[in-house]
Order: C-alpha cells, then structure tokens, then sequence
C-alpha cells in the first residue's frame, strides 16, 4: 500500500514539474512564464520531497525531516520570488500581452488628482485659520 501511495506521489510530481517547465518554455511573455515555475513546480517538486520523506522515515532509523524543512521553504520561498520578480517586472515597465487598462488608469489619476486639490484647499484654510491675528476671534467674542 505504502508502495502504491509513493509511486502516486512521484508520479503526481514528475507530471506537475513537466507542466511547469513546458510552461516556462511555450509561454510567450515575462508575465505567464512567472507562472510555470512558481505554480506547478512547486507542486510537483514539493511532492516529489514528501515522497521522498515518508520513505526515508519508513525505511530509515526515524523521521526524516530534512526533505520537510526543504519542501516548507520552497512553499515559502517560491510565491515571495514570484512576486518579488513580478514588481520589478511592473516597474521596469516590461511588456505584456494584456493591455493595461486605461480608462482605470485614467479614472484612478483623476481621483488621485483630485484628492491632491482638496487636501491643499485644507492646508490653505488651515493656514488662513493660523495666520490670522485673532480678529476672527474678537468678532466671535462680540457676538456672544
């Protein structure tokens, strides 16, 4: 039985590895090839390790656990350097096949825009409000 579940997973493994590095070679631009690697071979790789573990821990002395701490910092390790190399991708301005869209783009600078324009009509208020000599205050005194 343990026989049956070590072949699955190796196989299960090797096919999500294949997939992976087709992936990264069909592909056609910096943004989907991110995704062979990152997606299906860590999967399959991560397999490939618990496979390995649990029969190293079967037929060894005790538990292996260095296939484990491998396989957790390749689950932690991979999505942090996708999206590491995605953000300098974005901000090296790379193209893509999707088309950025620009009436977002164009609605986002508008509100950005507009947010600027109200926050300086509050500092230019605000001044007015401290720059006064106080007769604002004398005014309001006289009322009362």
């Amino acid at each position: 039985m343990l026989d049956y579940l070590l072949s699955f997973l190796i196989l299960f493994g090797a096919i999500f590895t294949f997939i992976g590095s087709l992936g990264l070679v069909r592909l056609k631009d910096f943004y989907t090839r991110l995704h062979g690697p990152t997606k299906a071979t860590t999967l399959g790789v991560g397999s490939i390790l618990i496979a390995s573990a649990i029969f190293f821990s079967t037929r060894g002395t005790g538990i292996s656990l260095h296939e484990i701490l491998i396989t957790l910092f390749l689950l932690i390790t991979a999505p942090v350097s996708a999206h590491l190399l995605a953000k300098a991708a974005l901000h090296l301005e790379l193209n893509s096949l999707a088309k950025m869209p620009t009436k977002k783009v164009q609605q986002e600078g508008l509100e950005q825009a507009n947010q600027t324009e109200v926050a300086q009509q509050t500092t230019e208020k605000i001044e007015q409000l401290t720059s006064s000599d106080g007769s604002q205050d004398q005014e309001l005194a006289q009322k009362q």
